[in-house]
């Protein structure tokens, strides 16, 4: 399975053009370099988090090509989502996220609340929006505002703020391979561009 993740690598960059792109991938330039490391959820695996925040459009481009991604993953990478709370104002989806994750509803919404802010321009911004989003998704609204504040989504929270200041990204989306390498979308340039440098850190760390 490693060997067709390698070839598969080896296929994308030729694709983009970067065939060199593993003697051209510098630390610094195309991503940095996390220190110390962060520890992640399965210290056994390879965890890829992307961080992202509904509002943003780059993340709603980005969406796509990380979704195909991740749908074929070599044995012993995982890939995981982090709703970030960077902004105290991108808090609030990140509640929600975190909520419908409580609800086993995440896979029903992650995709329709990233189209009904960005397709259909709906303002979801604050509880009452978010609610009343999660009702048109056929969702119990009092469930969702009980969950909303409660105890494991705030942990959650916390969480990820403490997580997100040892990464040190300043922006969204951002990719964490293995708690110990950022790739942002300002260093990489482009979303392919961006996988290519995620492919490359994967194959770093699976060959140690």
């Amino acid at each position: 399975m490693i060997k067709r993740w390698f070839m598969g690598i080896a296929t994308l960059l030729l694709l983009s053009g970067s065939a060199l792109a593993q003697s051209t991938f510098v630390e610094g330039t195309d991503y940095q370099t996390i220190s110390p490391a962060v520890k992640t959820s399965q210290p056994d695996k390879v965890v890829v988090t992307e961080v992202f925040w509904y509002g943003c459009p780059h993340c709603f481009r980005f969406e796509p090509f990380v979704e195909r991604w991740s749908a074929s993953l070599p044995e012993g990478v995982v890939f995981e989502q982090l709703p970030s709370a960077l902004n105290p104002r991108w808090i609030e989806h990140a509640r929600a996220y975190y909520t419908f994750k409580m609800m086993n509803a995440h896979d029903q919404t992650h995709k329709a609340l990233f189209d009904a802010i960005h397709l259909k321009r709906q303002r979801i911004m604050d509880l009452d929006s978010l609610a009343k989003f999660a009702a048109e998704q056929g969702l119990d609204e009092k469930l969702f505002r009980e969950n909303y504040f409660s105890f494991p989504v705030e942990t959650q929270i916390r969480k990820n703020i403490q997580k997100e200041k040892r990464y040190g990204h300043r922006g969204v989306p951002a990719v964490i391979v293995n708690g110990k390498y950022l790739v942002s979308a300002s260093l990489a340039g482009s979303n392919e561009r961006m996988l290519n440098i995620m492919n490359y850190l994967v194959g770093l760390e699976l060959s140690q």
